[in-house]
């Protein structure tokens, strides 16, 4: 009997398509799921592919399917299910074996699965797997975490099922234990930022402007041939086209304004405040969807604060688009700040060119913009920030005005526009060599004789707060 190469639990939306994938790249696969009964039913859509596929109903004949050293991926919910199959699993695994988790999981439990794992003689990877049901079927970009060994035996198969950007996989091993999976999450993160920029600019053409849902489309459609191309401009501006057969209407106009999401943003934001970097940006993204969660609170307040915008100058299209090249540009200089921090303090070495070249294709925020972000990392650019490169300052140059523009309009008006207004107010706090944590320093040592450092003397020091 054929033995298979990787073994595929979980046979949701995203296990299938992984798995279908790696059947269609020629490997075998081993599947199975906690609920038995939808094995068979997998097995029947598979098709042709049913060929390659080796359904097992029991996590012993699971593991006896696959040849050793064994490769097991799993997809299932993270969190405490995950700790329960490990749990499960390894008793029956042999040192030198692969358990690899392919959900969003947070990289801290990563990171602690990875060091119980080697105890046993075990490898654990962490594998981000972006691009949605479609790109696990037909090509995902992936950021993998783990040792080099695991790698060694999962990279023919990665590379095979991986997006392909001009021939080169989307794939890449970017470090130990938890380093796929935080790459993931600042994905994600962005992806957030990038998003609410979107559904800004939308608010400002339909609140602001008094645009119709089908207009405001053809202004994506016109960006997403220029500088702002992107997977998430491309599907704005069908989405904004759909029409809903049951009221006429654009299908945007009956969506309630409520977004949803699933943590990766949040922990986006709470892993760089633990590492002393700001993503204000993606931050603001973050609380915009909470707030939109509190509906009633918002109609409440509608009635009582006054709904509506007051006169409203309306800038230019042009203006606009530039408003927008800069917030993508700041929200992924801000990311990827976060990832060297993480990278520093983790000892991971990422190469943060190569994970600006894996999300070229496959993934939920590949972009035009991508290719010159791994050319200006790879120019070392002063602090190592990615705004300081000569090319992206100058595109920054000739796009903040038109963001200043913007953002005065939107703030004039009454108009929400969070994300912009934080990424604008994080570059210019980047501009001034000289802030006003001076003073704030001077605050901490009135009340709490915290000390602070001079710039004329070395050493700490205290004001003179006790003698008036």
């Amino acid at each position: 009997m054929t033995k298979a190469d990787i073994g595929v639990y979980g046979l949701g939306t995203m296990g299938s398509a992984l798995a279908l994938n790696l059947a269609e790249q020629g490997f075998d696969v081993a599947v199975s799921n906690r609920e038995p009964e939808w094995i068979p039913e997998f097995v029947k859509e598979a098709g042709a592919l049913a060929a390659q596929i080796h359904p097992s109903e029991t996590l012993q004949d699971f593991v006896a399917a696959l040849k050793a050293p064994r490769v097991v991926l799993f997809l299932i919910p993270s969190g405490a299910p995950m700790d329960q199959m490990i749990d499960q699993i390894s008793p029956l695994l042999a040192e030198g074996d692969t358990i690899i988790d392919a959900g969003n999981a947070d990289f801290n439990d990563t990171r602690r699965r990875a060091a119980a794992l080697e105890a046993q003689g075990l490898h654990f990877v962490g594998m981000g797997v972006s691009g949605g049901e479609e790109g696990a079927r037909h090509g995902p970009s992936m950021m993998v975490g783990g040792t080099p060994h695991s790698w060694s035996r999962l990279r023919p198969m990665a590379e095979a099922i991986a997006a392909k950007f001009e021939g080169t996989p989307c794939v890449a091993h970017l470090g130990s234990d938890g380093a796929g999976h935080f790459v993931k999450t600042v994905h994600n993160g962005i992806e957030y930022a990038d998003m609410q920029a979107i559904a800004e600019i939308y608010g400002l053409l339909r609140d602001g402007g008094g645009w119709e849902a089908p207009r405001i489309a053809g202004v994506f459609e016109r960006w997403n041939a220029g500088p702002l191309q992107s997977y998430l401009v491309d599907i704005t501006a069908q989405a904004l086209q759909a029409v809903d057969p049951q009221t006429g209407l654009p299908v945007v106009d009956v969506i309630e304004d409520r977004a949803g999401q699933k943590g990766t943003g949040r922990w986006t934001v709470i892993e760089a405040l633990k590492l002393g970097q700001s993503a204000s940006g993606i931050e603001a993204a973050v609380g915009a969807r909470g707030w939109s969660s509190d509906k009633a609170l918002r109609l409440a307040a509608s009635d009582i604060l006054g709904a509506g915008t007051q006169h409203y100058d309306k800038p230019s299209l042009d203006d606009m688009e530039q408003a927008f090249v800069a917030v993508r540009i700041l929200a992924h200089a801000q990311g990827f700040a976060v990832m060297q921090a993480a990278s520093e303090e983790f000892d991971w070495a990422l190469d943060l060119a190569r994970v600006a070249e894996i999300w070229r294709a496959g993934c939920i925020i590949r972009s035009a913009l991508l290719d010159d972000l791994a050319e200006a990392i790879r120019s070392k650019p002063p602090q190592g920030a990615l705004v300081l490169a000569p090319d992206i300052a100058a595109r920054l140059n000739a796009a903040i005005p038109a963001l200043r523009r913007v953002v005065a309009s939107a703030v004039l008006a009454g108009l929400p526009v969070p994300v912009m207004s934080a990424s604008l107010t994080w570059y210019d706090s980047l501009r001034h060599a000289r802030g006003t944590a001076n003073l704030i320093q001077a605050q901490r040592d009135f009340f709490g004789r915290h000390g602070f450092l001079r710039v004329d003397k070395p050493g700490a020091h205290h004001g003179p707060w006790a003698e008036s």
